[in-house]
């Protein structure tokens, strides 16, 4: 059985017991939290597609861990001033493992 889920303007792919990272919640870790709008639940002999969601379908998941991303870089240059300015950017995350999909 698999769901796609529309959480926090992306969408996932997702079964129980998977590890999914997403943009960072506010519940602290171990917390149980409900994923978004339900787009598709799949089971083995049927689909169920919602218009626009899937009606009474919900996606449980607990929170394992909040992080950080990987260090993004850019890098400006201005031509014959030689002006140099370098950002960074690490994304806040969080880890969720998926615990429970119910089809509506």
């Amino acid at each position: 059985m698999y769901a796609i889920v529309r959480f926090l303007g992306k969408q996932y792919r997702v079964r129980p017991g998977d590890r999914v990272i997403v943009d960072r919640i506010d519940a602290s870790e171990g917390d149980e939290v409900a994923l978004g709008e339900v787009l598709l639940v799949a089971d083995d002999d049927r689909t169920t597609v919602g218009e626009p969601v899937v009606s009474g379908a919900s996606v449980r998941a607990r929170i394992e861990t909040h992080d950080r991303a990987a260090k993004v870089t850019s890098f400006d240059y201005k031509n014959k001033t030689r002006q140099k300015t370098m950002h960074g950017h690490r994304q806040l995350q969080t880890r969720v493992v998926i615990t429970d999909i119910t089809a509506g």
